[in-house]
């Protein structure tokens, strides 16, 4: 295959580089605010959309769980073997061998290709790859046991034991293994879901490219172009066209959609940027197809569904494992809250009761992960009678509305803590953009009116606590720049998240809550 250069009229990371500068300077409606400005989906479209509601699972999750599974396994027949042979009790010397023979095991079929969806649709054709990594792990085992002469303290049988039985496991496991994602890709459940951007011929040939590739686990829910009849048919390789690029937006929000292929040609990189103004806003995948004949890409460059290169634009944040993580770490850190500050919130729900007559808790619609709506808890801060669940006016300085309880609680954000209960449903995370009214507005004007790119702060899961609270942008939004700096903060928290700066965030909240200047 020759290699040729990126043709000079195509910079993918000049096209994020230019869309990052125009997104924060921009006024006027949101492109993404599909909702905001009433656009409806046809029939066809919503009964498709309908029909993706359901979660699927990704390939790197399904296989991140075949690779702990097995890593189980083989640890548990190991020791089950040790059981029979020499009684439940095990020496250190035993167990250093049970993990490492696992986890090097492991190893060995990731190294071997063993746990891409290609191989595992393939059981019998991988079998000798896949005994030979085990086999290999052994003989790893065996040479490191030799040369700190330590041999002499196993048990030959336990370890021929465990060596076979390990094997006929792995044999017969993964020809399970192969039924089920056979099933799935038929059922739905491992898949990722995609929609075509671009109608025409480019679209037709990529459809044809993807369709070729038997073992590829993408399904294609649609096609969306901007352009007539004339350019673009209403069905395409047998897909149907459901609407233009605003309507997209809408049904990728009803669907469970995982990634959006812009089939384009490159050289029309101000068309191609132009679409990803309207659709970066979206937690999904954009991928731009480079299946063009006698084009070819060094192997850096692009990303492969099964032989159809894809120019990655842009990945959806904190998918996959990336998210489990993070769902641990929300659970994990807010059972540790609610055992800490138990006192306070029992304290802060009689004072509320004794302050004024009303509900102790207050519910109010805000904006969740992928512009869903979301009821969030606070703490009643206000008098009954002059609350107001739209959020249309904002608190100010001295507001009559809210309690005198209520003023110490929203100062000392004491009324946040029922939102735990919020993160431990999973509506929210402990750390994340934090979630604004629906009806949330500065100066008689929506947000998303006043900032090109709010929406795409509802790519993650909104949270508790977040990267703008902890520099400064906390409390009342009384002026345009105060919302464009809050969102910016925002789209950098996405855009470099990690584990360590969501702990981060959360050691630093309290000390930053100290500072009550914008707390009203």
């Amino acid at each position: 295959m020759n290699h040729v250069e990126k043709p000079e009229s195509f910079d993918p990371e000049g096209l994020r580089r230019r869309l990052s500068e125009s997104r924060g300077n921009a006024s006027g409606p949101a492109a993404g605010g599909a909702e905001e400005k009433g656009v409806e989906l046809n029939q066809l479209a919503r009964q498709i959309a309908e029909q993706f509601r359901d979660d699927s699972y990704s390939p790197a999750m399904i296989t991140g769980l075949l690779r702990l599974c097995e890593f189980g396994a083989l640890l548990a027949l190991g020791y089950f073997i040790h059981a029979l042979y020499d009684g439940f009790e095990i020496t250190v010397l035993y167990a250093a061998v049970l993990v490492g023979g696992a986890a090097v095991g492991v190893l060995l079929l990731q190294l071997a290709d063993a746990y891409q969806v290609p191989a595992l649709r393939s059981p019998l054709r991988m079998t000798p790859r896949i005994l030979a990594a085990w086999a290999a792990a052994f003989a790893s085992m065996s040479l490191v046991l030799f040369f700190f002469k330590t041999g002499d303290q196993y048990s030959r049988v336990w370890f021929a034991a465990w060596f076979a039985t390990g094997a006929a496991y792995l044999v017969v496991e993964r020809q399970v293994i192969a039924y089920a994602i056979r099933r799935w890709a038929r059922n739905g459940t491992m898949e990722r879901r995609a929609v075509i951007v671009g109608g025409g011929e480019p679209a037709k040939e990529l459809i044809r490219s993807l369709e070729y590739q038997p073992e590829n686990d993408i399904r294609i829910c649609g096609i969306f172009d901007d352009r007539d009849e004339r350019r673009s048919p209403s069905i395409i390789a047998g897909y149907p066209k459901l609407g233009n690029v605003a309507e997209l937006v809408e049904f990728a929000r009803l669907a469970r959609i995982d990634m959006l292929i812009i089939s384009l040609p490159l050289s029309a990189e101000t068309r191609i940027l132009s679409l990803l103004k309207k659709l970066w806003v979206l937690p999904v995948d954009i991928r731009l197809a480079a299946h063009a004949r006698g084009l070819r890409f060094r192997p850096r460059s692009y990303s492969q569904i099964g032989a159809v290169p894809m120019l990655d634009i842009f990945d959806k944040p904190i998918a996959d494992w990336d998210n489990v993580a993070k769902r641990i770490f929300d659970i994990f850190f807010s059972v540790v809250a609610l055992v800490l500050l138990w006192p306070v919130l029992i304290g802060a729900a009689i004072a509320v009761k004794l302050s004024s007559p009303g509900p102790i808790l207050f519910k109010q619609k805000r904006h969740g992960f992928n512009n869903e709506v979301i009821e969030v808890y606070k703490f009643r801060s206000m008098y009954t009678h002059l609350s107001d669940p739209s959020a249309r006016a904002a608190v100010t300085k001295g507001d009559p509305r809210v309690t005198r309880v209520g003023r110490f609680l929203r100062k000392s954000s004491i009324d946040e803590l029922p939102q735990l209960f919020n993160v431990l449903k999973g509506e929210l995370s402990l750390v994340g953009p934090r979630p604004h009214a629906v009806e949330a507005q500065t100066h008689d004007r929506k947000y998303v009116d006043v900032v090109d790119s709010y929406f795409a702060r509802h790519r993650v899961k909104p949270g508790v606590t977040g990267w703008a609270q902890i520099n400064g942008w906390r409390g009342e939004i009384d002026h345009d720049d105060k919302i464009r700096f809050r969102t910016e903060f925002d789209l950098y928290y996405i855009e470099n998240w990690s584990l360590w700066l969501d702990l981060k965030i959360l050691f630093l909240t309290p000390f930053r809550l100290l500072n009550t200047e914008n707390a009203y």
